[in-house]
């Protein structure tokens, strides 16, 4: 038996304006090297001048994980060479990042918790671009320079299902804070992916693979669950110190199997040393309280709408997993919509019409809409099948919730006069399973609430339908 472990380096793109050390954009989806100047092309002379956004940043993300912000971090170079690093080295963190010590918990079904060390968050710019064309390869160096917050796990994680539980918890903190849009497709939250195995009840940490440049939830779980079955089978046939070495490997997204890519270096290798060109980052008072002031966080979002809202601990976790849900379903309630029934409409029955590529955020029913919906579901205006076929039409078309209804004579009938027409009808036309009912077998009602519903095509108001059949067979 053998015990997975994993940790976690995660790349996050800051969202700030301007790149971490000259004043050049970073807008995302440019002409290529037109975001560029002497700083991010590395010619000799060009000074870099930290921006203190990505400062008080770094503070609300410390703040947010329960880390130490230091004071005083150190800028360093890290070296290496390839073509879209323009310098031969990278301006990154080494020994005193900006944060350290931080802890994430997961959440599980069954209600446990797990704690997941936070090792360390750390400042460094990005790199650019390379882009292949058959033969011939071209770099952009737009990226260059883009602020990096490096989040690094501890070895805490024993499954592919939790290491996408703790990215999905920290790509929603970061999401919630508004500090990255974390957009996977756009390269702005990037994942390596650190896998080893050992006997079950071992302590030691044996060899470890780097799985480089993961980017989405999908692929990540597929590439550790590969590289976990790849070193058992190694292990088990005896070739584990042969075939398992300290290497970076990519995952191939067609075969669904991990390669080697390079060794994988070790922090010698880099060759780490101050910055000359950079002074020490010392925080000043009053920016570290300013980045302490962080907006509501998703537990004690999900804490407090189980607790004001009574809904389940579950759906709670799953509405707050977005900051977008939460806000959504947060405008829902305040327009009067039962916090019950617009947990299960905004979760199960609008998310499971989205198709892909639409949000929450671009789909053509907004959170005032679908309240609506639930309200007139709440008032008795429609009956819950009828509010799945407007939602159809709205999720296609969009439109005013009452408009659709009328238009599709979807309006439940509430008035008694209709109704007990019907009724009489069925239960003249039913006589002996009236005399069997009222002989003892209760179980025709169902039968007698059925027939009605049938004849007003589903628009009698069902609670209504049960009480005057009620009266009427028990008169």
């Amino acid at each position: 038996m053998f015990e997975t472990v994993i940790g976690l380096e995660v790349h996050a793109q800051l969202n700030t304006k301007t790149k971490i050390f000259c004043a050049c954009s970073t807008r995302f989806g440019d002409a290529p090297n037109t975001n560029v100047c002497t700083v991010c092309l590395g010619l000799p002379g060009a000074l870099p001048v930290l921006n203190k956004a990505v400062v008080k940043k770094s503070i609300q993300f410390g703040t947010a994980i329960n880390a130490t912000v230091n004071k005083t971090s150190i800028f360093n170079r890290k070296n290496y060479f390839y073509p879209d690093l323009p310098k031969g080295y990278q301006i990154s963190q080494f020994e005193v990042p900006i944060v350290e010590n931080g802890e994430i918990y997961l959440d599980f079904e069954d209600g446990r918790q797990k704690r997941i060390g936070v090792t360390r968050a750390h400042l460094e710019e990005d790199a650019g671009k390379n882009i292949h064309h058959g033969s011939m390869s071209h770099v952009d160096l737009n990226r260059a320079g883009i602020p990096l917050l490096e989040i690094v796990s501890e070895p805490d994680l024993r499954s592919s299902d939790e290491a996408v539980m703790y990215l999905k918890k920290l790509h929603a903190i970061l999401r919630y804070l508004d500090i990255s849009d974390a957009n996977m497709q756009e390269g702005s939250f990037r994942c390596d992916a650190n896998v080893s195995i050992r006997p079950k009840g071992d302590s030691k940490l044996y060899t470890r693979v780097e799985i480089k440049n993961l980017n989405s939830f999908k692929f990540i779980q597929k590439a550790i669950d590969y590289e976990v079955s790849r070193q058992r089978a190694a292990w088990e046939d005896g070739l584990y110190e042969s075939e398992v070495v300290q290497e970076t490997r990519l995952f191939d997204t067609q075969a669904g199997t991990t390669r080697s890519m390079r060794g994988k270096e070790d922090s010698a290798e880099y060759r780490y040393f101050p910055d000359p060109d950079l002074l020490p980052v010392v925080i000043p008072d009053s920016m570290m309280e300013e980045g302490k002031i962080i907006p509501e966080l998703p537990d004690e979002k999900k804490a407090r709408f189980v607790k004001e809202c009574g809904i389940k601990e579950y759906d709670a976790a799953v509405i707050t997993s977005q900051s977008e849900l939460a806000c959504y379903f947060e405008q829902m309630i305040s327009q009067g919509a039962d916090p019950k029934r617009s947990v299960t409409w905004l979760s199960v029955e609008l998310l499971g019409r989205l198709s892909h590529g639409v949000t929450i955020d671009t789909c053509k029913v907004d959170a005032n809409t679908l309240a609506a919906l639930v309200k007139r579901i709440q008032d008795s205006t429609i009956s819950g099948k009828a509010a799945k076929e407007v939602l159809d039409v709205l999720v296609g078309e969009g439109g005013d919730v009452d408009e659709v209804i009328n238009r599709l004579g979807l309006k439940q009938v509430s008035d008694d006069g209709p109704i007990l027409s019907i009724i009489d009808e069925i239960l003249a036309t039913n006589e002996d399973k009236v005399a069997e009912y009222r002989g003892g077998k209760e179980k025709l009602f169902g039968f007698f609430v059925g027939q009605t519903m049938k004849a007003s095509k589903g628009r009698a108001n069902p609670a209504k339908v049960n009480a005057l059949l009620k009266s009427k067979l028990d008169g």
